[in-house]
């Protein structure tokens, strides 16, 4: 069952993968006012059309020339997809209006949130969700206020179908369920405390009901708590911050002039991310490149300040150009490097991407040239604790594990490395040091095999030839990596193991 679940949610992920999660946001968010400004013109929510029409065109212009002064200021590349993100966050928080007397409150908004992105920041990153600032900013000035009007019956079905997208190409699902979870039970709470206080009587199904489709709880969790840039890398981390902003939002604390709810309590979740982490942007130069397959190349970078990761985890690495294709600008790598190799950094990648303007841009890059990484992520690492691993690697998905077995005592490991051909299986000599077994599928017998390394032929890695590989699979946890629709066609070889963990290059 567990294989099933993970090999339909890997296909799932590989389709959205086309798109890079700024590029799926920014179509979600626009899908969502499209559908909310059909709902107005029928009556189904609060706002009229030619309010929530002019709120965007307002909103859009204010954070698009704030972003294009600051940009040019700083001299950093133009992100205009981040300033139409902003804008359309704002436009559900915010009270839509096209009077001139709510024109330069909500302005003012959108030029707060996208100026806080440049000056709210911490080595490079920015602190706090960039809509959050720009309504509480609002709120305070009494220029306007956030209604938040998308937590409405008619808005829950669109929010929920087009932010579980978002949340699965960004694999913050169960980081915004529980975070619903906690809003629920103390709004629930907090409401029938003051219902008793007030000798009032209420039925616990119209209270969840009014508390998950007329509050704000399933935006604020799907569009803003997930934002990647504002919160930890871990996900311990993030749950800790989930549940803390879970229970701010669902029980507000008077601040005097205003509550700490909503938008504040995402702020205070994201100082709370920032104390756990102390995130950096990390500014990369290029030292040299090497072919590691006929396909798959190395980039060595040298960091220009420390910053700590763990083997497994990954770094959104940007790379600048123009007309970037539907993925954008930025990707996601495993470090294949220790952190004992420190200042120096190295990824790698395949350059057999068609089309990917990304790819041709990388390929471009000079030694010296100086790249950002936004900062680095992931839960994709080994149990601190000697436990018996299977590693399952498919074609470029064995980067995290040249890290992870350098790192470690690789006594009881078992590497199975999935290749298009034996010139393909990278880092095969590397990983034949590390003391793990080492099971290479391909199609033809590598020429140099390394001690440790046996080749188990070309045969298509199934339930049948895994268990004859790996007998003891049941005790065994077990972790696969590569892209999200090999890792669909392997998983159901993985029933039978203790634990299965997987880590999909989706858009790669």
């Amino acid at each position: 069952m567990i294989a099933t679940l993970i090999g339909a949610r890997q296909r799932v992920v590989a389709q959205l993968g086309r798109l890079s999660m700024y590029r799926l946001t920014l179509y979600a968010l626009l899908a969502l006012a499209a559908i909310a400004t059909i709902l107005s013109a029928v009556g189904a929510v609060s706002s009229l059309p030619l309010d929530i029409l002019a709120t965007l065109a307002v909103l859009m212009l204010a954070t698009l020339c704030t972003d294009a002064v600051a940009q040019a200021l700083l001299r950093v590349p133009r992100r205009i997809e981040s300033s139409l993100i902003t804008a359309l966050i704002l436009l559900f928080v915010v009270q839509p209006g096209a009077n001139p007397d709510q024109i330069g409150g909500i302005a003012l908004a959108g030029v707060v949130a996208a100026a806080s992105k440049y000056v709210l920041v911490w080595r490079g990153r920015h602190l706090l969700n960039p809509a959050a600032v720009g309504a509480t900013v609002l709120t305070i000035t009494g220029l306007g206020f956030s209604a938040w009007w998308v937590g409405t019956p008619a808005m829950a079905i669109p929010v929920i179908v087009l932010g579980l997208l978002v949340l699965w190409r960004t694999e913050r699902i169960r980081v915004v369920l529980l975070f619903v979870l906690v809003y629920a039970v103390v709004s629930i709470l907090r409401t029938s405390v003051q219902s008793a206080a007030a000798g009032l009587a209420v039925e616990p199904g119209a209270m969840l009901t009014s508390v998950l489709l007329q509050s704000p709880v399933l935006f604020l969790g799907a569009f803003m708590l997930s934002e990647p840039l504002s919160m930890p890398s871990r996900r311990w981390q993030q749950l800790l911050v989930a549940l803390i902003v879970g229970a701010l939002a669902g029980w507000p604390i008077s601040l005097g002039i205003i509550t700490l709810g909503q938008e504040r309590a995402l702020l205070v979740g994201n100082l709370l991310a920032a104390v756990l982490v102390a995130r950096a942007g990390i500014r990369l130069s290029l030292v040299r490149r090497r072919a590691v397959t006929p396909t798959v190349h190395e980039l060595t970078f040298r960091a220009r300040r420390p910053f700590r990761f763990a083997p497994g985890q990954y770094l959104e690495l940007q790379v600048p150009h123009r007309r970037p294709d539907s993925r954008g600008t930025r990707r996601e790598f495993s470090i294949v490097s220790t952190p004992a190799e420190l200042p120096f950094v190295r990824i790698a990648y395949r350059e057999t991407e068609r089309g990917s303007s990304y790819k041709r841009a990388l390929g471009a890059v000079q030694p010296d040239d100086v790249l950002t990484a936004t900062g680095v992520w992931g839960d994709f690492v080994l149990p601190a604790r000697e436990a018996p691993v299977l590693l399952i690697a498919a074609g470029i998905g064995v980067t995290p594990f040249v890290a992870q077995l350098a790192a470690r005592e690789a006594a009881d490991a078992v590497l199975v490395l999935v290749a298009s051909s034996a010139e393909e299986c990278a880092y095969l000599r590397e990983l034949g040091g590390s003391g793990a077994r080492i099971v290479v599928i391909a199609p033809d017998r590598p020429a140099d095999l390394p001690s440790g390394a046996e080749w188990a032929g070309g045969a298509r890695l199934d339930a049948a030839l895994l268990h004859a590989l790996v007998p003891d699979l049941d005790r065994r946890h077990a972790w696969i990596s590569g892209p999200p629709r090999l890792i669909a066609e392997l998983a159901p070889a993985l029933r039978g193991a203790r634990h299965v963990t997987t880590d999909a290059f989706a858009g790669y």
